[in-house]
């Protein structure tokens, strides 16, 4: 039977009231084995409650949320996570929480009983204890080596299929799930120092890229000279900075750019030519691609009636004077 105690404030709706207690999301009782484990899309209960979860928690019951579309936000003990696909949450048993999710999110609420769990996972304590302070992981801590929905959606198969080794059947998929948490929480306690080398790698990259930027030095050359595959190079680049190590390089053109159209008497065939592209055609679309506007009109849009003197850092003289020639 569901439960009422706890004081604490309802994040869906921002008033405060008494914490329900439930196995499902405002079901009394539960609908299957209390001791074993439930898994349903997350548009089976949330689209029923207009995508809002209101606060509650379950106390017998570990949750676990696999966000495969759509997303939104969950607040954990009075924090709030945002979450963007594909994203996994786990919410340990008496943990309270409220969801907000955004239409149409899909994706896998997994309900697990502690006892079912440890059974599943021969109460290995370095998987179990993967369930037992709340957790949020996001696309760029998941990568693309742990498909999540995919074990997720096999699980939710081995659920309803009443089939010969099911439970089995369902073990194993939930044991590939711990394995998954489990890395992903290394993973993270290992972050500042695989940060810490990522930034070195970066940083390095950088002093490259100021010597050669002109050369259009291709990226596999640039690793080669780093020690690292494109493939790191480019994700150190990516948790470091938020952009590509293409993009970095592409920025770096175009300040070069920038500067020269503004302080330069260079024509931009010329500032083209110095930056390494002998087709002015294809520096025109470069910098129109990245920037939104062709090189001449930047010019012309930052500089209105300005003069090659002026844009050398000379002032124009005032309106009637005729300067002087030395």
């Amino acid at each position: 039977m569901r439960r009422r105690e706890r004081h604490a404030p309802d994040a869906a709706e921002g008033t405060t009231g008494m914490i329900p207690h439930y196995f499902l999301y405002e079901e009394a009782a539960a609908k299957v084995e209390p001791s074993f484990l439930h898994i349903e899309p997350i548009p089976v209960r949330s689209s029923r409650h207009n995508w809002t979860i209101r606060t509650h928690a379950h106390p017998g019951h570990h949750q676990v949320l696999v966000i495969s579309k759509g997303g939104g936000a969950i607040e954990v003990e009075g924090e709030r996570w945002d979450l963007k696909p594909p994203a996994l949450v786990i919410i340990p048993a008496l943990t309270i929480h409220a969801i907000r999710f955004k239409p149409d999110t899909d994706g896998y609420a997994i309900t697990v009983a502690p006892p079912f769990l440890q059974s599943a996972l021969d109460d290995d304590p370095e998987l179990v204890d993967g369930f037992h302070l709340p957790a949020r992981f996001l696309p760029h801590q998941i990568g693309d080596d742990i498909d999540l929905v995919g074990m997720a959606a096999s699980l939710e198969h081995e659920f309803v299929w009443s089939a010969p080794g099911r439970r089995a059947a369902i073990k194993a998929y939930l044991q590939l799930l711990a394995v998954a948490v489990r890395r992903l929480r290394e993973q993270e306690r290992a972050r500042p120092l695989a940060l810490a080398r990522d930034a070195d790698t970066v940083m390095r990259f950088r002093e490259l890229v100021e010597q050669h930027y002109r050369d259009h030095t291709p990226l596999d050359l640039y690793a080669l000279k780093l020690g690292v595959t494109t493939a790191r190079l480019n994700a150190c680049c990516r948790v470091t900075t938020g952009r590509s190590s293409l993009e970095l390089i592409h920025d770096r053109l175009l300040t070069e750019a920038k500067r020269n159209l503004l302080y330069s008497d260079m024509s931009v065939n010329e500032i083209g030519a110095i930056l390494g592209y002998e087709d002015p055609a294809y520096f025109n679309r470069f910098f129109s691609r990245n920037v939104g506007i062709p090189p001449g009109r930047f010019r012309e849009s930052l500089l209105p009636g300005t003069t090659r003197a002026t844009r050398n850092g000379m002032s124009a003289p005032p309106a009637g004077v005729v300067k002087s020639r030395a």
